[in-house]
């Protein structure tokens, strides 16, 4: 009988921050803008005085990579367990 491989499973990833960052940032809109070297990821609130930046993300194109399946795998998820999203038309986003 063939021995099985060892599985290891995730360890959880310590991380440390401020409170001001921990408690997180809405944002419903997103800016997405690039360089030969780098992606540039402005995340925005859309309010009635209009959009605020809320955080600014660059990315190397190899990590922005990463991170588009890492989202798509996790929306997989999502709508597995909740159901699948529907996305609005473009003129129900505006802010009312």
């Amino acid at each position: 009988m063939a021995d099985k491989p060892d599985v290891q499973q995730p360890q959880p990833i310590k991380i440390n921050t401020a409170d001001e960052i921990s408690r997180g940032r809405y944002s419903n809109m997103i800016l997405a803008s690039h360089s030969p070297d780098e992606f540039m990821l402005d995340w925005l609130l859309n309010s009635p005085n209009g959009p605020h930046l809320v955080a600014r993300i660059i990315l190397s194109p190899a990590n922005l990579k990463r991170t588009v399946e890492t989202l798509k795998l996790s929306l997989q998820e999502y709508e597995k367990k909740f159901g699948v999203v529907k996305l609005l038309e473009t003129d129900d986003q505006n802010v009312h």
